[in-house]
Formats: C-alpha cells, structure tokens, sequence
C-alpha cells in the first residue's frame, strides 16, 4: 500500500506496461516506449503471450483510439474533444503513459494561465544575479518535452485566453521554441508532441483560431451510446476508486448503478428510455463522469454513515447535487421528472420518496 492518493498511471498499471514492452516486437517512432499497435492493446485491453491480462482503459469505438495513436506518430498534434465527462483526460493520461512512460507533464489550462506557464519562467533571484541565462530560465512541462522527446498534455485547453493559446502556434508549426531573451531557441526532439483537451459546452469557452485548428487533428469522444457499456465503465472505475480509497464496494453496486445511469440517460436525452415520455432536461451534462463521482461519493457515505449497502437513501443527496445545478429550473425539471415518471415505477419507490425528502 502507498500513502499517495492518486498514482499516475505508468506506476499503476507498470506491470502490465512491462508485460507489453517484454512482448513487443512492433516498430517504434522515435523515443516511444511502445510500438503503436502495443500502445492501442494497452488502451483497449488484452493479453500478452506470457499471459499477463492487460486491463482495458477506454471502453468504446477502437478506431477512435487507433486514429490517436497515429496522430502522434506524426508531426500534428492531437486535439481529444467532447462534452464534459467523456474521458478525454483519461485518455490523454493513458496515451502518455504508453508512449512516453510518463504522464506526468501537464499543464492545465485555465482562465488565469499565461505565456511563462505554456513557454518558461524564470528565477528571480538568479536572474537578477546573473542576467538572463540558461540557470535563470525555469523550464515548463512543455520546454521539458520539447527537449527529451516526450509528449505534453494541455489540460481543457479552450478555458485559456485565445492571445495565450496561440503562443503554441510556433511550436506546433516550426517545432522551436524562441527564447528571445537569450537570443537563443528549443527545438525539439523526435518524439515530442501535444495531446490536447477541450470542450465546448461549459461556460467560459475560448474558442481555437483556426490557425491553431488547423495544427491539430481533432479526434471526438463520445458519450457511450449502449447503456450496458455506460453501467460497465461506471462499475470499474467505481470499483478501482473504492479499492484506491480504501471504501469496500457492495455487492448491490452493480444494480444501483443501473438505477442511476437510467436517471442519466433519460432526463440528458429528453425522454424516458421506452420513447413513451417527453421530458425536459437539466442545464447540467449528466455525463459518465457525473456518474461515477455520484456512486463513490454514496459509496463513502454508506461506508462511513451506513451499514456500507447502497441505498436510494445513501445516493438521493449525491444525485440531486448532480441533476440540479440551476437552483430553480433544474429542480422543476427533476421534480416534473419524479412526478411523470419515477412515481409510476415500483422498483424506483425509494428513489421517489428519498428525493423528495431531500428536495
């Protein structure tokens, strides 16, 4: 056991990254750990031929991952979009960690990131001392790939200003970095490049250029379209969680959240699952990820003021604060949503009457 709370996933699942190098007899591009078609096994699951069971990461359409893969293998970079939830973090951390070996370089984008966050800082003190000089300049995630070959994520890359999202149009195009101070440039190494995330649903949107689209190639992920396969990742991600968090995962689990993703997918796709009903939906996404922080945060709730079952009364509270982000118009949506159709089916009576309570 580790006191860590989150590993990066090349130490998490460094056995089964081992496994695939052993096992590797694929050509590698430059500087990459594993071979393309070992990178996609790694992501989508399989076994080696030792044996070793290689876990899957992101369950869904395998071209979507191959199409990735190969974008890297290039000189354009890779731009994972979708709406919030769809796992594009996820993955870009898995690609990272199969190509590079380290996940670890990234820089998350925000309102408030600027130019010396995505290019280099530098030390004060030194620079003061000094000048301006290789000692004083202090390297991002970003210079640091540049100059070892590796890949850098940029983490929701449409939350930064359009003005700083263009400083990686040079990089992109004449892969250097400038330093004007130095009179001096970066030029990176094979192997390096950028796998970016965004999205273009949440408030605070900075739109690409189209300067800058044009030096990526766009790859959208989905939201599950089986709800077996949503009810699927939601159970393993919530089992690894439970295992990281030291919180057991009954045996319900499963059946639970299925009651949930029903919740999901019929109040997100405006209507009950049968087609019958019309329903208005939330201003929230109600993605996978929604869900599964909804059952971990029920799972510790009933490990640490329950009996560990999950219950509709240990869920109710966790739902809610995911239906309802508009105090006002998400709550006649969810209560229209209880009276309509949550009211009529018996297998959901707790779910009705404990939402009600808490609402």
């Amino acid at each position: 056991m580790t006191d860590i709370l989150r590993q990066p996933a090349e130490i998490i699942y460094q056995g089964e990254l081992d496994a695939l190098k052993r096992d590797d007899t694929g050509n590698k591009p430059a500087n990459w750990q594993l071979s393309p078609q070992a990178v996609v096994k790694y992501l989508m699951g399989g076994t080696t031929s030792d044996g070793t069971v290689i876990s899957e990461k992101y369950v869904g359409n395998r071209r979507l991952i191959e199409t990735a893969v190969a974008t890297l293998a290039t000189d354009r970079a890779l731009l994972l979009l979708g709406v919030p939830g769809t796992a594009k973090s996820w993955v870009s951390e898995h690609l990272s960690a199969g190509i590079s070996g380290d996940s670890t370089r990234v820089i998350q984008c925000t309102a408030g990131t600027d130019e010396n966050q995505i290019r280099y800082g530098w030390n004060y003190a030194q620079l003061l001392a000094k000048g301006p000089s290789r000692e004083a300049l202090v390297p991002t995630p970003l210079y640091r790939a540049m100059e070892e070959g590796t890949l850098c994520r940029l983490e929701e890359l449409t939350r930064m200003g359009s003005d700083v999202q263009d400083t990686l149009i040079t990089i992109l195009s004449e892969k250097m970095l400038p330093i004007p101070e130095l009179n001096d440039a970066i030029f990176a190494k094979k192997g390096f490049n950028i796998i970016a995330t965004a999205n273009n649903r949440d408030k605070g949107v900075n739109e690409l250029s189209s300067a800058l689209k044009r030096r990526f190639n766009v790859v959208v992920l989905p939201l599950p379209d089986d709800m077996q396969e949503e009810i699927r990742i939601v159970a393993r991600r919530v089992s690894e969680m439970g295992e990281s968090l030291d919180l057991p995962v009954p045996k319900n689990a499963v059946d639970e959240i299925e009651k949930v993703i029903t919740i999901f997918r019929e109040l997100r796709g405006g209507e009950t699952l049968d087609g019958k009903t019309v329903l208005k939906s939330p201003t929230g996404n109600l993605s996978t990820a929604e869900a599964i922080a909804v059952m971990v945060g029920s799972l510790s709730q009933a490990n640490w003021f329950g009996k560990g079952e999950l219950s509709a009364e240990t869920i109710s509270t966790n739902l809610i604060g995911a239906i309802v982000k508009d105090p006002v118009q998400d709550k006649a949506v969810l209560e229209e949503y209880l009276e309509t159709v949550l009211k009529k089916r018996k297998d959901y009576a707790q779910f009705y009457h404990h939402l009600n309570d808490v609402l």
